[in-house]
């Protein structure tokens, strides 16, 4: 097993790349099976997630070409389907329950085993299945597997209520009714960048689709959906991560293909933490305007919110900053699960619930560390890369679920960072 080794050193300067979202790519991905004709996906992010759900999809009858060295996804759903997706590939990743929904919309049926993933708390189906169920169909949870049905054959458009905006439902429910009969309207859905990108790329394939990025999303059915070319949007975790580099360690680094837009409340607390963020006419750069960030509270909510998905590396750039910021998770729980490997490395974290009092020190100590899920793998990195000494960062096969390539990127601006064999 593998483990990142990070030196604690200086500033960064330089640029870093900033990949397609891996969000967004885990929905795109399965929206092949609502054709029989090519979905091409251009600026693809290479992680072993894409992996996972190329697997997946290609047991279900989907035909997989990468181009560019993975930078490109080709697809073709254009034979026989097989409907049940089983628990052996759905087990690694939580994201292949979105076949779900084009499944069930194309061919009627579905057999879709139970989803598993990182332990940052649960994500249950039900605000999925309730959705499907008031399209017509009906579902049935026996031995781990959903098995799912459209009376006559065929979804019908209804107008689903969800009692939270769930990025995933609404990505499963928005595929299924893309083939449905008649109209569905998604009320409080996610208004997520991933769920804009999804959407862009369903109309490209002939859907009618209006409303994304409101709160009410309006599917008119259609008989078919057609061939597409369609670019990923950029990842916005991946790019508010690298943004904390420079924030922590001082220097100033550009982020190509960032956009303020995708993480505007990030921008915010940046700012009120004393970093500047500036747009360039390849992205974004970032510089710490002081020797020290200063303390902000967090509260992560859905977008236009600051994401949770950002909560974990916010608190590495807070356990430095002058004063003492509160930290709250509203949603997930078992989040903080970062917390206790950084007060290894000498930060004060008081976590209660779902709040985190983080008391800022002058300086980390690198120790040996153990990532707990992908979100907590890159804040110990971070972490690593401004604290006194060298830090071991355990069980990173989390990490390459989500960033690519990130040992080399943090070098290219000048991080003293290298992945060893963990004995």
């Amino acid at each position: 097993m593998d483990a990142i080794l990070v030196r604690g050193g200086g500033p960064l300067s330089g640029s870093i790349p900033i990949a397609g979202a891996k969000n967004a790519s885990l929905a795109l991905m399965p929206a092949t099976l609502l054709s029989e004709e090519p979905l091409t996906l251009i600026n693809a992010p290479r992680l072993s997630d894409i992996r996972t759900m190329t697997q997946l999809l290609q047991s279900l009858g989907a035909e997989i070409t990468t181009l560019q060295e993975g930078r490109v996804i080709s697809m073709s759903c254009h034979g026989d389907i097989n409907t049940r997706a089983e628990y052996d590939i759905v087990r690694k990743m939580r994201a292949s329950n979105l076949v779900l929904g084009p499944l069930l919309a194309r061919e009627g049926y579905a057999e879709v085993s139970l989803p598993g993933g990182c332990a940052i708390g649960a994500r249950p189906m039900d605000i999925h299945t309730d959705g499907l169920e008031k399209m017509g169909a009906s579902i049935d949870l026996r031995d781990g597997y959903l098995y799912a049905k459209a009376a006559g054959g065929r979804l019908k458009g209804a107008v689903i209520d969800f009692p939270f905006a769930s990025v995933g439902a609404t990505e499963n429910i928005m595929m299924a009714a893309t083939l449905a009969k008649g109209t569905t309207v998604i009320n409080n859905a996610a208004r997520e960048p991933e769920i804009v990108d999804l959407a862009d790329c369903l109309r490209r394939m002939g859907a009618q689709i209006e409303g994304d990025g409101t709160p009410s999303i309006t599917i008119q059915g259609v008989d078919r959906l057609g061939a597409a070319t369609h670019p990923v949007v950029t990842d916005r975790i991946e790019l508010g991560t690298y943004m904390l580099a420079p924030a922590i360690c001082g220097g100033e680094v550009e982020l190509l293909g960032g956009r303020i837009d995708l993480i505007g409340a990030f921008c915010e607390k940046l700012d009120l933490a004393g970093i500047d963020v500036t747009e360039t006419e390849k992205g974004l750069k970032v510089k710490r305007r002081g020797d020290r960030v200063k303390a902000v509270d967090v509260t992560t909510e859905p977008f236009p919110g600051f994401p949770t998905d950002l909560q974990a590396q916010m608190m590495a750039l807070l356990c430095t900053a002058e004063g003492t910021s509160t930290l709250e998770e509203k949603i997930f729980e078992n989040r903080f699960m970062h917390a206790p490997e950084l007060i290894r490395m000498g930060a004060k974290v008081d976590v209660h619930g779902g709040k985190a009092i983080v008391t800022g020190v002058d300086k980390l100590k690198g120790a040996p560390v153990m990532a707990t899920d992908l979100r907590a793998s890159v804040s110990l990195i971070l972490a690593g890369m401004a604290a006194e000494g060298e830090t071991k960062v355990s069980r990173v096969y989390h990490l390459d679920r989500g960033y690519e390539h990130v040992v080399a990127k943090l070098r290219g601006v000048g991080a003293d960072i290298e992945r060893i064999k963990d004995e």
